[in-house]
């Protein structure tokens, strides 16, 4: 908790240090009110921007109390919160006296012009982080945009506020701002550049790579010799960027570890075919290498020691999770009651089928494993349709404002099941679910 709270403050003297720099050492402002306010919100945006980087650098003090979905959600706002307070700055300043020629005349000076093109630039970046779907592009092509787009913002803002801002004529503010920049865009050539060398030197090998259904692969990854698994929760995800034959792609992507910590001698992901990049999964072989960065999130029942009765809501392969969390339970005789309720399109969909009914056998945990098809099948005598009001008061029982709620699946899935656990009475406090995309 006091982590949590520790990071947060010290955001918030970061991002705020410009206008307490100014308090302290400019107490007495000979520009008028309206001119100040807008001049305050370009400072404030400078430090938010430049705290971008740190945010999304996948440091663990900062992630650790929160979780990356959290962290990435956060940024994302804030990073919409800047961009909403940087296009407020010309029209206010123009009111404060600077005029409205400076949002129409051409005769400026340079840095007026870099300024500009600054704003047009992270207008550009806040849209296409928010509609890149609706843009029609894909996930790498927007990341790779996000990447060359960020330091060009923050230097192009940098040299703006540097050129036009009678502030930093002043020593502290340009230490700050010197301080500022010079922490966003090392952060951001040690996320981009540095640790990925280092990481790259000694890579993980993959050590067997299993078909669990049809369109679903389990790849089990060792760590370099002479080395140990780095150590994880389950439920956490890690970055794998795979390193293979010349003609399959080279990318790092986010899975979650389907593997238990109790198994020493290699790390696992398992991954769906769903896109361009995961229907090559199944071309990976034994002796491929892969970078990996790890562990991530919150997503696992071991950060809440106290939650003894247990419900796991999952669809698809959102069902990874939950496997690294029972194989967890199975291999350390964990004295837990468990309700899994496992939603998929049909049979064959059906992930961990086989170990999920030897789970379910054992005394401990107590796993009651119910199996729910959205299509009818012939020969299935199970549940059919979707997880709804009526399943989960028929198989979790009563008194559900006890129990704790563990919810992965497919977006619309977990909107619709989260909001049936609220209306049935669950507290928010005992819903737990990981929401975010990188």
């Amino acid at each position: 908790m006091w982590g949590g709270v520790i990071v947060v403050a010290l955001y918030f003297v970061v991002i705020t240090a410009p206008l307490l720099v100014l308090m302290v050492f400019r107490v007495h402002s000979p520009n008028a009110f309206v001119f100040e306010v807008a001049r305050s919100i370009a400072l404030s945006s400078f430090a938010i921007l430049a705290m971008q980087p740190l945010l999304m650098a996948r440091l663990k003090w900062i992630e650790r109390p929160f979780g990356m979905d959290v962290v990435s959600r956060f940024h994302r706002s804030m990073g919409v919160f800047a961009t909403v307070l940087l296009l407020l700055h010309p029209p206010v300043m123009a009111v404060g006296g600077v005029g409205f020629s400076l949002l129409t005349s051409l005769e400026w000076p340079w840095y007026i012009w870099l300024g500009r093109a600054g704003l047009v630039l992270l207008l550009i970046q806040t849209l296409s982080s928010l509609f890149w779907r609706s843009l029609g592009m894909k996930f790498e092509q927007w990341r790779l945009l996000h990447y060359i787009l960020a330091p060009l913002i923050i230097c192009l803002v940098l040299v703006h506020s540097w050129e036009a801002g009678d502030d930093l004529k002043e020593t502290p503010i340009r230490v700050l701002w010197v301080v500022l920049a010079a922490v966003g865009l090392g952060i951001y050539v040690y996320h981009k550049v540095v640790r990925p060398a280092f990481l790259a030197r000694a890579p993980y090998r993959v050590a067997a790579v299993e078909q669990e259904t049809y369109n679903v692969w389990t790849v089990k990854l060792a760590p370099p010799d002479g080395t140990q698994i780095y150590p994880y929760q389950p439920g956490q995800f890690h970055f794998i960027t795979f390193q293979r034959g010349e003609d399959l792609p080279v990318e790092e992507h986010h899975w979650t570890i389907s593997s238990s910590p109790t198994e020493k001698q290699f790390v696992s992901s398992t991954i769906k075919e769903s896109g361009d990049f995961t229907s090559t999964i199944k071309f990976t072989k034994p002796g491929d290498l892969a970078v990996v960065q790890g562990p991530f999130g919150r997503f696992s029942h071991t950060f809440h020691p106290q939650d003894k009765d247990l419900v796991f809501i999952a669809g698809g392969i959102g069902i990874t999770p939950f496997m690294s969390m029972l194989r967890h339970m199975r291999d350390t005789n964990a004295d837990l009651d468990v309700t899994l309720l496992c939603a998929n399109r049909a049979e064959k969909d059906i992930v961990f089928r086989s170990e999920l009914d030897q789970i379910a056998a054992l005394e401990r945990p107590r796993l009651k494993l119910i199996h729910v098809l959205s299509r009818t099948e012939q020969g299935w005598t199970g549940e059919t349709g979707a997880i709804d009001r009526d399943k989960i008061q028929r198989f979790a029982g009563s008194g559900l404002e006890q129990k704790v709620f563990y919810v992965c699946g497919p977006p619309g899935m977990n909107t619709a099941v989260i909001a049936t656990l609220r209306d049935m009475g669950v507290p928010y406090g005992r819903i737990r679910t990981e929401i975010f995309s990188l």
